[in-house]
C-alpha cells in the first residue's frame, strides 16, 4: 500500500479489506416476550444454544423465549446463582455467635464515642 493511500485516513475506523467472498454463518431471529408484553427480537447463529430467558430492553424484566407463538417451558436448574455475603457468613458462624460479636462491637464503639465526648 502506498503512502498516498494512507494519508488522511482514519486508521482503524475503516477496513481496507473487501467484503466480497465472505460467507456468513446461517442466522435466525428469535422473539422474547416479558410479562408486560414487550417484545424483543434477537438474532442468533443457527447452531447457537438459545437462552430460555433474556432481559427485556424496555423494562429490564425477564423475557421468555417464544417458539411457535407460545412461551417455552423453563427448565429447572440446580444453579443457585452467586452466594451473598450474608450466606457466606452464615456458613461460618451461627446467628447467636453473630449477635454476640455485634454486641461486643457496639460496646467498643459506644465506649470510644463516650471517651471522645469527654475529651471535647
Amino acid at each position: 500500500m502506498s503512502q498516498s493511500t494512507m494519508r488522511g485516513m482514519r486508521l482503524g475506523a475503516q477496513s481496507l479489506e473487501a467484503t466480497s467472498g465472505i460467507v456468513f454463518s446461517e442466522r435466525s431471529d428469535y422473539t422474547y416476550i416479558c410479562a408486560k408484553g414487550h417484545e424483543t427480537v434477537l438474532t442468533f447463529a443457527a447452531e447457537a444454544e438459545l437462552p430460555q430467558t433474556w432481559q427485556c430492553k424496555a423494562c429490564s424484566a425477564a423475557a421468555t423465549l417464544q417458539e411457535g407463538g407460545k412461551s417455552v417451558i423453563l427448565e429447572e436448574t440446580d444453579d443457585k446463582g452467586p452466594r451473598t455475603h450474608w450466606e457466606m457468613i452464615l456458613e461460618r458462624r451461627t446467628r447467636e455467635e453473630l449477635e454476640e460479636i455485634l454486641a461486643e462491637r457496639l460496646e467498643i464503639i459506644r465506649a470510644r464515642r463516650a471517651s471522645a465526648k469527654g475529651e471535647a
